[in-house]
């Protein structure tokens, strides 16, 4: 019953959509009228679950229809469950220990919990699961298709010597291709794309979709990870991944397919054909992948060599430094897939050089500065930025960034921090330096930085009296969508990087 400008401005100025309904709704003088968790679970499930054509004023319709049921207090939770924005200060890792010590006074399941979750994706239904069947159950729980499946992570070691110690005297070695990463579901004719920060991709990529029907036609179920990049269908190169990521779009997503096709590289297989197969061998899931995906078309299999020892290795990773790629990828023969765990089964393998910070490192964007000079036109003039601390789940602060940053990516991060800040510090967030305004904590940067110094005003590994870790003249490299902030730089993993630069510095 108010003008859409006029929800746009007060929202605005509350920093919160959720605020801004509870103001309108007192106006409305709303507060006797009461929904029930029923109520609200129902038209929730139905806005869900409206699909085709005229689909999007069905769901404003249904919505607001709950909004004219509610009293002021159920407006602003209701649109806050809508948004994604309840701003409790709770992340997943809270929530598995919750979990566990509701069930068994300590936190003894957290990693059984964990690693089911992994696997599925889904807190309800780990916590059904739980509660119904026990942990016996949460043990056997099994990938499924059309759930997306935390993603294995690599490690990083500082040189090829390091690397054979961890993964013997054979091992495969695949080119570190400069795409996003993709999950491809498969069951009958139904498929499902995801992006590594689990969030369905399967209508931006037609042509993918498509390329799964066609060229696995005679496969019934599978799950199998890759790495998509658009080329250019005239010259058959493949294009940076600044042009891939135009791919990752809402609208006009039939005319960039035209423009950009992609052809994807898959690099692991996780389910086939009604079976959980990642605790095989990587060699023996390799071979499965051969097997229904051997076509030159769409689906590719990544490029793989198997060497014996680092001279081999680093040949290798300086060929596909000379055509462009970011470096290789070393994978364990014996290793299985381990969803959402970061370990020497992969390793990644990027340039290094004596005393410099070479890798890039993935931050989460936590509050902003306002602008002088120049970047006043921009709305904002810096950025603060922190990691992710899985043990604590919560976001230390590590830097503050700058610089490298183009007229248009300033504008970028304004249009962001418009849709993300907050009236006050997120309850996640551990900070000592306080920014103009903050935001909360869900856009990946990717930063690139001089080298990790010590540092008494940022928090990221900070104990006790001891200084914090921070990057010495950082610069934004590019904004990754494809992750989700829990996704960002460990600690735990800037402290080991830091660890790496001295030994390479001595």
């Amino acid at each position: 019953g108010v003008d859409r400008e006029e929800v746009q401005k007060l929202a605005a100025k509350v920093g919160d959509m959720g605020l801004a309904a509870e103001e309108f709704s007192k106006k409305k003088k709303t507060r006797d009228r009461k929904l029930t968790v029923a109520d609200i679970h129902s038209g929730l499930y139905n806005i869900a679950n409206t699909s085709g054509e005229g689909s999007v004023e069905k769901k404003i319709s249904a919505l607001s229809e709950l909004l004219k049921k509610s009293n002021y207090s159920s407006a602003k939770f209701l649109i806050r469950i809508t948004l994604a924005k309840l701003r409790l200060g709770v992340g997943d890792s809270t929530i598995l220990d919750a979990l566990s010590t509701a069930k068994f006074g300590d936190k003894s399941a957290r990693q059984k919990l964990e690693e089911a979750y992994n696997k599925t994706s889904d807190l309800g239904f780990v916590a059904k699961t739980l509660w119904s069947q026990g942990l016996t159950a949460i043990e056997k729980v099994e990938l499924q298709v059309g759930k997306p499946v935390r993603p294995a992570l690599a490690e990083r070691l500082p040189d090829a010597e390091a690397m054979i110690k961890r993964v013997g005297d054979t091992f495969a070695v695949e080119p570190k291709y400069d795409g996003f990463r993709v999950a491809i579901h498969k069951k009958g004719k139904q498929v499902w794309l995801f992006s590594r920060n689990l969030e369905s991709m399967t209508h931006m990529f037609p042509d993918l979709v498509a390329a799964v029907k066609e060229e696995l036609a005679g496969v019934e179920s599978a799950i199998f990870e890759g790495e998509a990049i658009a080329y250019n269908p005239l010259t058959e190169e493949f294009l940076p991944f600044q042009e891939t990521t135009k791919r990752r779009r809402k609208h006009s997503v039939e005319e960039f397919a035209q423009k950009l096709p992609l052809k994807l590289f898959a690099f692991d297989l996780l389910y086939l054909n009604g079976k959980d197969i990642t605790k095989l061998s990587y060699t023996d899931r390799r071979k499965k992948m051969e097997k229904i995906i051997d076509k030159e078309g769409v689906l590719l299999i990544a490029k793989e060599k198997i060497l014996h020892n680092a001279e081999e290795l680093k040949n290798m990773f300086e060929e596909q430094i000379a055509a462009g790629l970011e470096g290789v990828m070393v994978k364990k023969l014996d290793a299985p897939y381990k969803a959402g765990g970061r370990g020497f089964h992969w390793i990644k393998f990027k340039r290094a050089s004596a005393g410099e910070l070479t890798d890039t490192i993935d931050c989460v964007l936590l509050g902003v500065y306002s602008g002088k000079g120049k970047r006043t036109e921009f709305g904002v003039g810096g950025l603060l930025v922190g990691l992710y601390d899985p043990e604590k789940d919560e976001f230390p602060t590590v830097s503050r960034v700058g610089t490298g940053l183009t007229d248009e990516e300033w504008k970028r991060i304004y249009k962001i921090f418009q849709e993300l800040k907050t009236d006050k510090k997120p309850a996640r967030v551990n900070a000592k330096v306080v920014p103009t305004f903050w935001v909360e904590p869900k856009q990946v940067l990717e930063i690139f930085a001089d080298e990790i110094t010590r540092s008494p005003m940022h928090t990221a590994g900070k104990t006790g009296d001891d200084h914090g870790y921070a990057l010495r003249f950082p610069r934004l490299i590019s904004f990754r969508e494809d992750k989700r902030a829990e996704d960002a730089t460990t600690v735990k993993e800037l402290i080991k990087m830091y660890n790496q630069q001295r030994k390479v510095k001595v």
